[in-house]
C-alpha cells in the first residue's frame, strides 16, 4: 500500500461519512494534524492508528488498503 493510495482512501471514506478530519481525528483519539498528513501522503500510520481509524469511520482495516 503506498502512502499516496492510503491518503486517498482515507479522505474518501472519510467524507463519504461527512466528517471533518477534526471530527475523524476526534472519533480515533488521534491528533487532527496527524490526520492531515496521512491524507496529504507525508505519513505512514501506525498499525494501532489504522485500526483506531477504521473503528472511527466503521470500516475493517482493510478497506483502508484497498
Amino acid at each position: 500500500m503506498s502512502p499516496k493510495r492510503l491518503g486517498m482512501t482515507l479522505k474518501r471514506l472519510r467524507e463519504k461519512k461527512g466528517l471533518t478530519q477534526t471530527a475523524l481525528a476526534t472519533r480515533a483519539k488521534l491528533h487532527r494534524v496527524y490526520v492531515a498528513q496521512i491524507e496529504a501522503q507525508t505519513k505512514v500510520p501506525s498499525l494501532p492508528a489504522l485500526e483506531r481509524l477504521a473503528k472511527a469511520l466503521g470500516v475493517p482495516v482493510t478497506e483502508l488498503l484497498k
